[in-house]
């Protein structure tokens, strides 16, 4: 029993758990492999998980600036993203009036329909995206997203400003649905807690500088300056997409699999990827002393030539099939959980610092989402570190074996921070606490414990599911996203009918309630990515033609 973790004794090797130390080398040894084959990192010390082939074209040989900047880039891009859903929040009472429509009608037509649009976004982008890579998509998504900026700030109707709002946010879905996925597809396992959290600054950035930007301009100018404003910004990302993120995709041959297989040590064969290829090389699998390297301008083509030959329709409901695994029906229910709450908190904080005893003005209801931006990078300072620093601490307990599971026991600062600022939010308003008790203290806490518990679950689940880590992904933004939908037909309604003590308690408690079921998925987890690996249950629309 590895350091509470249920062993599994039915395959040689759990998929998910690698070495990650020399501390390791014997089992390779014992599987009949020469452990020097293995590649390390740059200190020697560290086994890379999952191991890179010979290619000077796989992402994970790719090197180091190129890697940070493509992780800038989505921190920008992710940021863009997260500041465009809640823009308009700040002045939803006053837009609601100036354009004729009840506010809870105003609500579902400004915010549901960009929510709903994301979650069937996050299939149809995914499915794409599996078939000829991710940069198309993020391209034509960045694009279609300044369109529509430009589009909401020229909109003369409120069926008009609905419409762009839907049409963006199916452009949003891929910077929610794959961009964790392409964070694995570049930085190893010892890696990725600390780009995790980057991406998550991004969104959580987002979300939190909007209001206070778009508040002050709105206030003093307008929507349709605030929405230009935007609009701007996603052409400057679009450049950035264009010249800095490359195809991440890749077709990895003659690698050795220390990770996903159900052996301790297994050298991926050709035959296995079949079903993919690079129409640059449709035939020839090379090596790094054949194959050239790309030049830049051949990176920066919108596309490079992968291409899946799985159907479109079998592409299509794979994300669903990952709905049979433990792991990821687990961290969609978290997942949903952690980001979903502070969508009702978005779209009620108009409707709660505009009335009395507070009073505020559209600018400073914007205002209020700065503690939760602080919080955000304080977390994002820590969250990586701590994320990977105990995965790796309990790996050298664990005599050099990582179990995904240990990127769990993070959700305790999930559990202590966000439950409680849920509580306290609650009791402040309806207590009419002096403003920075809530918005300082309250909505600090929140956001703290939301961006480690969500590097905590997105990192877990991209260990366990690397080779389906897109469809898991997509899966646990639709829910998501479905979830946060239906909030906006009764957020508004709820609060003023039940009263914000009683609405938050009850959000507080479900917190609780869910996050308490790290417990059981920490100890069973090992079990429960062995079962996933023995039933085939996702080989059977994943690997077939």
């Amino acid at each position: 029993m590895p350091l509470g973790i249920i062993d599994d004794n039915k395959l040689e090797h759990v998929p998910g758990t690698a070495p990650l130390s020399e501390l390791n080398r014997v089992d390779t040894e014992v599987a009949g492999v020469d452990s020097g084959l293995l590649k390390h990192d740059s200190t020697g010390q560290i086994v890379l998980v999952p191991q890179p082939s010979d290619s000077p074209n796989d992402p994970y040989n790719w090197p180091r600036w190129k890697k940070e900047m493509f992780t800038l880039v989505i921190a920008y891009g992710c940021g863009c993203v997260g500041a465009i859903g809640p823009l308009l929040t700040p002045a939803f009472v006053p837009l609601a009036t100036q354009f004729g429509v009840p506010l809870q009608r105003f609500t579902l037509g400004c915010n549901g329909s960009c929510i709903v649009a994301i979650s069937v976004g996050s299939l149809l982008c995914n499915t794409i995206a599996v078939k000829v890579g991710k940069r198309p998509v993020y391209l034509l998504t960045t694009l279609g997203l300044a369109v529509t900026c430009f589009w909401a700030a020229e909109a003369k109707s409120f069926g008009s400003l609905a419409g762009a709002r839907a049409l963006q946010g199916f452009c949003m879905a891929p910077f929610e649905a794959l961009i964790p996925a392409s964070v694995g597809d570049i930085w190893h396992v010892h890696e990725r807690g600390f780009r995790m959290a980057i991406f998550n600054l991004g969104v959580l950035g987002g979300i939190n500088l909007a209001g206070p930007i778009a508040g002050s301009i709105i206030e003093k100018g307008s929507f349709r300056i605030a929405m230009h404003g935007m609009g701007g910004a996603m052409i400057l990302m679009l450049l950035l997409v264009i010249f800095f993120m490359p195809e991440s995709a890749f077709v990895r041959h003659n690698a050795i699999n220390i990770d996903t297989s159900d052996k301790t040590v297994e050298i991926d064969e050709p035959e296995k990827e079949k079903t993919m290829q690079i129409e640059h090389h449709p035939t020839t699998i090379t090596t790094m002393s054949s194959e050239p390297r790309q030049s830049y301008i051949q990176e920066i083509t919108p596309w490079n030539g992968y291409w899946d030959h799985v159907s479109f329709w079998r592409t299509l409901i794979r994300p669903f099939f990952l709905g049979c695994s433990p792991i990821v029906l687990w961290a969609t229910l978290l997942f949903t959980i952690c980001i979903s709450w502070l969508v009702l908190i978005s779209i009620t904080l108009s409707q709660i610092f505009s009335a009395p005893p507070y009073n505020f003005s559209v600018s400073a209801v914007g205002a209020t989402n700065l503690s939760s931006f602080v919080a955000s990078v304080l977390a994002t300072l820590v969250a990586g570190y701590v994320v990977d620093g105990v995965a790796t601490w309990m790996s050298k307990r664990n005599n050099g074996v990582f179990e995904p599971e240990f990127r769990l026991p993070v959700m305790i600062t999930y559990l202590a921070f966000t439950a409680t600022g849920f509580f306290a939010w609650g009791e402040a308003l309806y207590r009419k606490e002096p403003w920075p008790v809530p918005v300082i203290v309250c909505m600090g806490l929140i956001n703290l414990g939301v961006q480690l518990g969500t590097t905590s679950v997105v990192t877990y689940v991209s260990d366990c599911h690397r080779e389906q880590s897109t469809e898991a992904f997509a899966f646990m933004n639709f829910i998501k996203n479905l979830f946060a939908f239906g909030l906006t037909f009764y957020a508004n309604d709820w609060i003023a009918v039940q009263g914000v003590r009683d609405c938050f308690y009850v959000i507080g408690g479900t917190t609780v309630a869910v996050t308490l079921t790290t417990i059981p998925m920490y100890i069973w987890g090992k079990k429960a990515r062995s079962w996933v690996y023995r039933s085939r249950v996702l080989d059977r629309v994943l690997k077939k033609a």
